[in-house]
């Protein structure tokens, strides 16, 4: 994960409760800086023994526990800087920077990411740029479900309810990184599909140019229910509990709200 220098050590071992909300968070930040192209098993391991602690102290301090005041709060676009979520990593060789969640106005969200086998080995880096890349595109839906009796008292706790609605996957071609206004302008192209889409009940999973292995890979993942809970959210930083599948572990990604400015 993090290499951490004297100043770094001497700093991490300060309990995460003494520290601010604004210190712990660039703490959670640095700790996992260099470690998202870690494998999952090692990945899971410094989850545990090192950021559930401060995950922990961080979800006390959620200053938007309000599920309906998260809503507007996600709108805009994400860039996922560490995550436990398997299926980011379904195809080989996810560029990070290039890893994106894009959240509309209008209860769509999508997580988008671009693939390039062999661009971290040094002697495949300029190579891989000139072949062929994967964009890979999840769609789904996203709301708050407040339950309620007839008397008006919530049946269950407000929960975030998610639903797959189509994957997309396009190959390109040549040295063009996947930019924050390419994925948005994909993901709106995505929009538009779906609001004309007469029957919305299928989700639509990519079968050109797809094995059958990775078909039935999309096919496990359209059929998957997400549960989603963020255990700390403010204006630029996202901690997010996920599950797929209820037997499944839960998975914890960390987000970061990418600005405007950014979006050349």
């Amino acid at each position: 994960m993090a290499n951490l220098n004297a100043a770094d050590l001497e700093a991490d071992v300060t309990a995460p409760e003494s520290l601010s909300t604004e210190a712990l968070k660039a703490r959670v930040l640095r700790l996992v800086s260099s470690g998202d192209d870690a494998p999952m098993s090692k990945k899971v391991k410094f989850l545990n023994e090192r950021l559930l602690p401060l995950f922990q102290v961080l979800a006390c301090r959620n200053p938007t526990p309000d599920l309906t005041q998260q809503i507007p709060l996600v709108q805009g676009t994400w860039r996922s800087v560490w995550s436990t979520i398997p299926f980011q990593d379904i195809l080989p060789g996810r560029v990070h920077e290039q890893s994106y969640q894009i959240f509309a106005d209008n209860g769509l969200y999508a997580n988008l990411a671009r693939y390039r086998p062999g661009h971290k080995k040094q002697w495949l880096s300029w190579i891989s740029k000139w072949l062929l890349s994967y964009d890979l595109m999840i769609v789904q839906t996203y709301a708050v479900d407040r339950k309620a009796t007839e008397e008006g008292e919530l049946e269950t706790a407000p929960s975030w309810v998610i639903e797959n609605v189509g994957i997309r996957q396009v190959l390109r071609f040549g040295p063009t990184p996947l930019s924050v206004k390419a994925a948005n302008d994909w993901f709106q192209s995505a929009i538009t599909a779906y609001e004309n889409k007469s029957d919305r009940e299928d989700v639509a999973i990519p079968t050109a140019r797809v094995s059958r292995s990775m078909e039935k890979k999309y096919e496990k993942v359209a059929k998957a229910k997400p549960q989603l809970e963020h255990l700390y959210i403010d204006r630029d930083f996202r901690l997010v509990k996920s599950l797929r599948e209820k037997n499944q572990r839960p998975s914890y990604t960390i987000a970061v709200r990418i600005e405007a400015s950014d979006k050349a």
